[in-house]
């Protein structure tokens, strides 16, 4: 039995849900091409020094989230959530994407994890 890719993800998704992981993956991959990518916790997640990011399609929303999403300088204050590491974007529709806000988020996301290390190992 292979393992479930990224790509085997996104033609699971119904609706809109699979164009925009589809856009929120090309500028992941385009930001930081030396990142690895996978399926982890049932849901794409993009590594470097750890996990530093996952996108997770709902029924009416995409989201792109970040392990260390509350020391991102959130400057547009797009940024949701309430526990004490991790944020997450909710994208409803190609034009809630940013490609210039989401590109420094995800190399702010890198920076932190080169920084402070594994945010699953507790650090």
């Amino acid at each position: 039995m292979s393992q479930k890719t990224v790509n085997d993800y996104i033609s699971e998704l119904e609706n809109n849900q699979g164009k925009i992981v589809s856009e929120i993956r090309e500028i992941i991959l385009k930001t930081a091409p030396f990142v690895k990518e996978s399926i982890k916790w049932a849901q794409p997640v993009y590594e470097n020094n750890g996990p530093f990011a996952y996108i997770k399609a709902f029924k009416n929303y995409v989201n792109l989230g970040f392990w260390r999403g509350v020391d991102i300088k959130d400057t547009k204050r797009l940024l949701k959530g309430f526990g004490s590491k991790m944020r997450h974007i909710k994208i409803t529709g190609s034009n809630d994407i940013d490609e210039l806000v989401f590109a420094d988020y995800i190399r702010q996301a890198i920076a932190l994890n080169k920084e402070k290390g594994d945010p699953t190992k507790g650090t």
